[in-house]
């Protein structure tokens, strides 16, 4: 089998002690009046169920569900088997949600031949990031970065084993320690600590990294650059919620933009500054693996608030101006650009950064050019720091257009459509506008505010088949089942058990927007085959998300998220691609004893349990939060605690 590994894991000493649960109803001895009432509404119940489901092609075996509803006979267990004779014992048990290892623990999979068993993969595939792989990359051209661009496997490539973690992995720190600190059995790499030692990005201390905050252009720390910047612009009044960090190094600005209720998506390519989008997300920052070349970023138009580059090496005046006008697509009206690093301040730097006067005025007169081609302001330039403004309408801007035609506007095209979607040199135009002071698409609300207002793209009828009252409906849908949720797995109401989150199929974010005041922050998804493209929505909201197709590998790596979510995913991918091949995914993706939510159709979990109990997951299928009789139940989840062997001779 491709990628496993002939060599044997550890396995665990004991079991997971389980959690336990207690029925909210609690129940009395039932006399005989009262046991033949309930025989005779039972047995109505059922045969109604089978009348209502005569048209189905198969039929719900309650043998395979967990009720949450009251038994029609009272007895001890009220949990029924699972559908395979391996894991009744562990379907008769309710799901240990809580952390248990942070040293040395390991586990494996118990044989059974009546379900497919995923065996670990080889050591070398511990950080394997399937769509970045360094060795098929070098295949690709070289040119413009093309070759860090996302490049997958082919379905006859696919691993069919579970990545395993680093020997010695632990739980990684919880926030906001974890800001700070990262254990260094979890990501085993020291090059930063010698590359970057003077500009304090990361230190090697024992066991454990530290991370002091500093950056390229900010060495005395993230939290005082931002400052500096928020001299220059409001960062304090809820008007930026959103933002991008471009080559973001360890993701120090996102981290501690944080702190002040901006939320940033930092990326980086997978490259020669080893791990560096690992090392952001496992202090518990949003990040992902990427790079600005010859694709659209996977974001919608109109998403962010502010964009920034600190000594990202990106070259912003080459090719026509095509990396800038990329920013300018995913810009907001009225966002901003930030910019530290060569060529700011050249005047000062020049002998520093080993390059001449006249290529460095060169480079930034280049910029300039081409922000203004963009209809942007200059804003700002103090000291090391450089910040435009993206106009709030195209008014003035179709009128200089007429003079200045490069680049050109862009045809009719859809700004928002950005998976494999290549980069052009021509500036996308904004929603047209009536007067001057209009905000293009629409104004947001301030933050928090406008988490919970209807957002511009839906009040303007921009989104096929959602409606405003859509929306409410929705937002209340979600307010009921994350509190379901909470009802089934007690840890999501414990603050410190889950930090990174992904929603496979967010719509809305609606699942976000009820985790919103807990310390987690959420990557929302909007599948690139979902019938009605969503995720501009989701960053009117105030929320952060990207474009993916899970026929594909997520452009993150191992063990980036503790809880993931799950609506709809399989329907929806149901003859494009193999579940066992999400499955692996979300296996690859999840922390050691992370946890699952699928939302799906009853025959679908029946055959997502039997997957999650050949990778060694456990798992119970709950009934729907509106009864046992709507064929949509839950499958809860919770993986298995495991490493990769010690190496030989240690």
């Amino acid at each position: 089998m491709a990628g496993s590994n002939p060599t044997p894991y550890y396995t665990p000493t004991s079991k997971h002690t389980a959690a336990t649960y207690h029925s909210p109803f609690p129940l009395k001895r039932p006399n005989l009046y009262s046991l033949v009432a309930i025989t005779f509404l039972c047995s109505a119940f059922y045969f109604t169920g089978l009348w209502q489901n005569r048209g189905s092609s198969s039929v719900i075996t309650t043998s395979n569900i967990v009720h949450t509803t009251i038994p029609c006979f009272p007895s001890k267990n009220t949990s029924t088997n699972s559908p395979t004779s391996s894991s009744s014992s562990k379907s008769t048990q309710k799901l240990d949600f809580t952390t248990h290892h942070s040293t040395d623990d390991v586990g494996g999979v118990t044989p059974d031949d009546s379900i497919k068993i995923y065996p670990p993969c080889d050591i070398k595939y511990s950080e394997y990031t399937p769509c970045e792989d360094p060795e098929r990359s070098l295949k690709f051209n070289r040119n413009r970065l093309i070759y860090r661009e996302r490049h997958c496997p082919e379905k006859k490539e696919l691993l069919k084993c579970r990545i395993p973690a680093p020997y010695g992995y632990k739980n990684p720190f919880k926030w906001p320690i974890s800001r700070d600190l990262a254990w260094y059995a979890n990501v085993p790499h020291k090059e930063l600590t010698v590359e970057k030692a003077v500009q304090n990005w990361i230190r090697y201390e024992g066991d454990r990294f530290r991370f002091p905050g500093g950056g390229t252009m900010f060495p005395n720390g993230a939290d005082a650059y931002i400052d500096d910047i928020g001299k220059l612009i409001n960062l304090n009044d809820g008007s930026i919620r959103t933002a991008i960090d471009t080559g973001c190094g360890v993701a120090s600005w996102g981290a501690y933009l944080l702190s002040r209720n901006i939320i940033a998506i930092s990326f980086a390519p997978r490259d020669s500054h080893e791990a560096q989008v690992q090392f952001a997300l496992e202090r518990g920052v949003p990040a992902l693996i990427g790079v600005i070349a010859s694709k659209r970023l996977p974001y919608p138009s109109r998403a962010f608030d502010m964009a920034h580059c600190s000594r990202c090496l990106i070259p912003w005046g080459e090719y026509d101006g095509t990396y800038l006008i990329e920013v300018d697509r995913v810009l907001r009206p009225g966002g901003f650009w930030i910019l530290s690093g060569p060529p700011i301040r050249w005047r000062k730097y020049w002998k520093g950064w080993a390059r001449t006067r006249e290529d460095l005025n060169a480079e930034q007169n280049k910029i300039e050019q081409v922000a203004k081609r963009l209809c942007w302001k200059k804003f700002v330039e103090k000291d090391d720091i450089a910040i435009w403004q993206k106009p709030y309408n195209h008014v003035k801007c179709t009128e200089f257009r007429r003079r200045v035609k490069n680049p050109p506007m862009c045809p009719v095209q859809d700004p928002d459509k950005a998976w494999y979607t290549k980069i052009e040199t021509c500036l996308t135009p904004l929603p047209e506008v009536s007067s001057e002071e209009e905000v293009a698409g629409g104004q947001v609300e301030k933050w928090p505010k406008r988490l919970h207002e209807i957002p511009p793209r839906i009040s303007r009828g921009t989104i096929n088949g959602v409606t405003e009252e859509d929306f409410q409906k929705d937002s209340q849908l979600w307010k009921r089942r994350v509190s379901y949720y909470k009802s089934v797995n007690n840890q999501l109401d414990q603050p410190e058990r889950y930090r990174n989150i992904l929603d496979m199929n967010a719509f809305l974010g609606g699942f976000a927007a009820n985790l919103v005041d807990d310390p987690v922050w959420e990557m929302n998804i909007v599948p690139v085959e979902a019938k009605v493209n969503t995720l501009g929505v989701i960053y009117e909201r105030g929320l952060i998300g990207t474009y993916q197709s899970w026929c594909e590998a997520m452009s993150t790596y191992p063990r980036t998220y503790d809880l993931i979510h799950a609506d709809s995913v399989f329907t929806l991918y149901e003859n494009r691609c193999e579940m066992e091949d999400i499955m692996l995914e979300l296996d690859r993706i999840l922390r050691p004893e992370g946890s699952v939510i699928i939302r799906d159709d009853v025959d679908i979990l029946i055959k997502l349990k039997r997957i999650g109990d050949g990778l060694n997951w456990d798992s119970q299928i709950i009934d729907h939060e509106d009864g046992p009789l709507e064929r949509e139940k839950l499958l809860f989840a919770v993986k298995s605690y495991w490493t990769a062997p010690t190496a030989q001779g240690s």
